[in-house]
Parts: C-alpha cells; structure tokens; sequence
C-alpha cells in the first residue's frame, strides 16, 4: 500500500493531504538515477585510476615481457657485434695480410644508413628509446655484414688468383741438388772466371755433369728472346707472370720452344757449358721485374728449415762464379 503523505498548511492551520503527481514522480526517480550516475562515474573513475582492471593486468605483464625480450635481444646484439668485429680484425689483419691486400677502410665498415627521419616512426612509445636503439643495433650489424660479405667474396677471388700465382712463383731447385753438394757459387759479388775480377754475380751456379736435366722451377711461359743475353750461351728464360722470370743458361740444349707454355718439375734442357763458361754447370736467375734477386729465397718447397740454413751458408762464400 503506497504511502500518504500530507502536509500542515500555517496559515490555515490544516493538515492538508499531498498530492502526488506523475510528474513529481518522474522527476524523483530522475533526481535518483542522476545521483547513481554520478556516483557510479566517481566510483569508476577511483576504480579505473588506482585499481588497474584485468585487462590492463594483462597487458602490463605482456609490455613488461616485451621489455624483458628486448633487453635479451640487445644483449644478444653486442655479443653479436663483438664477433662481428673480431671477423673484421680477421678479415683485415690475417686473411689480406695473407694475400698482401689492402684492409677495408674503416669508414667504410662503419658507415651509417641514410636518412634523418629513418627512426622517426619508432617515436612516441613507452619505451621509444630502446626500440629504436636496437633497430640501429640491427641496422649496423646488416651493414657491417654486407660490407664483409663484400670482402670475403674479393677474399675468395684473391685466393682463387693466389693459387695461381703460388703454382707460376719459382719455389723449387732447377737441378736435382738433395745432397746439397751442387751449388758452386751463390748470388752476390764474385771472382769472375775469366777476367779474374769481383763482379756482380745475379745468380746461383749449380756444378753438374753435361747433361743433367734441368727443371723449371713454376709453371709459365718460355720467352728465349736473345736481346741482351750475350755470354749466357744456350739458355731458356721462363715468364712466371706476377713479375716473375727465372733464366737457366749455358745449356747443352734447349728441348723447349719460345711461346710454350711449361710446369713446375718440367724438363726444359740439359746442363752444359755454352757461352761464357768453364765447366759444365748451370746459372739460374730469378729475376722479379726485371731486376736479379737471390734464387735462394725459392727453394722452399725443397728444403727444411735446416736444408735452407745450410744452403744459405754454402751460397755466401764468396769465391769463384762458373761463368
């Protein structure tokens, strides 16, 4: 049963009944539910600003993963930049040292990517700062890795040439020598046979019996152009490529021809005693652009360490040159 209500009139000094309308009840149940509104905003508002919900629980922990697997992933990238840099410090100090290279200018290595904006849209996040400095982590490490991509591959090509050039340098004696015993006079300042006098000696002479064969000593080709060989006799001059010649004179005869190519181990003559000579020998050159050089320095594929000081003392004494 729904409440009266009534009302004491002063004036008239009656209690006089109220009336009720349906608008009076509409606007109190209006005034009722604005007040639950607003307290349901406030309490809302409490809610959502010091009680986080669910939802952002949830997300917290997932940003904070996020955060975690980023500084995993940059500790990843400096061990990866350090390895990164010791292949370079190889590639630069052992493998072009190797193949007498020139290292990879270091502005080169560590040359940036372009562009002022290029992390522009990294900006504005929570942690903007470490996702844009791994990004650069990134990018630094493609670029350096392109970089030595490059250069391996010019490494491969240089050793793909290398191989060659070790086939064609002169690196073995042109006599059979295993005793030693056949080296007569070395490179240096010699008593000339024939006028008695210290001369330049540009080569080794190697005593043998007429006949013995000799051997090329890299692969090349012949090059018996006579301008400039007087006194030298029957001999064979082999352009090794690189700067590389090696001459071989005072033969008893020659078995190749000028423009053949030959191989290291090949018989390309005989020892005799043609030209300026006074016993049957050979006189051996290595001549690097041009200019005579100590044959002694290639001989190393035939001698140990051992051999190789020995020959070196027998071929400075200084005494009398066969030819």
């Amino acid at each position: 049963m729904a409440k009266v209500k009534y009302h004491f009139d002063r004036k008239s000094l009656e209690i006089e009944k109220i009336k009720i309308t349906s608008k009076d009840r509409l606007v109190k149940v209006l005034r009722i539910f604005a007040i639950g509104l607003v307290f349901s905003a406030v309490v809302m508002l409490i809610a959502y600003t010091f009680f986080p919900s669910p939802k952002e629980k949830a997300l917290q922990r997932e940003i904070a993963q996020y955060e975690f697997q980023y500084n995993v992933l940059n500790d990843k990238l400096n061990r990866m930049l350090v390895v990164l840099d010791d292949i370079q410090k190889r590639d630069d100090n052992i493998y072009r040292v190797i193949f007498e290279a020139e290292p990879v200018p270091a502005n080169e290595r560590q040359a940036g990517f372009g562009g002022v904006d290029r992390y522009e849209k990294l900006q504005s996040y929570d942690n903007s700062k470490l996702i844009i400095e791994t990004t650069k982590k990134l990018d630094k490490i493609s670029r350096q890795l392109y970089v030595q991509s490059k250069s391996f591959d010019e490494v491969f090509e240089m050793a793909k040439k290398k191989k060659e050039m070790l086939i064609c340098i002169p690196a073995i004696q042109p006599i059979s020598n295993k005793d030693l015993k056949r080296i007569a006079s070395g490179f240096g300042y010699r008593i000339h046979p024939i006028y008695k006098t210290l001369r330049m000696h540009t080569g080794i002479d190697f005593s043998a019996p007429k006949g013995t064969p000799v051997y090329a000593t890299g692969n090349g080709t012949v090059r018996n152009n006579r301008k400039g060989m007087r006194g030298y006799g029957k001999f064979c001059m082999i352009d090794h490529g690189y700067g590389y010649k090696t001459l071989y004179a005072h033969l008893s005869k020659v078995i190749v021809r000028s423009g053949q190519k030959v191989k290291r181990g090949e018989i390309i003559g005989y020892v005799g005693s043609t030209g300026l000579s006074v016993a049957p020998h050979l006189h051996y050159e290595v001549r690097i652009n041009d200019k005579p050089v100590n044959p002694v320095h290639y001989f190393f594929n035939d001698l140990t360490p051992k051999e190789y000081e020995k020959v070196i003392e027998i071929s400075s004494k200084i005494n009398q040159a066969l030819s």
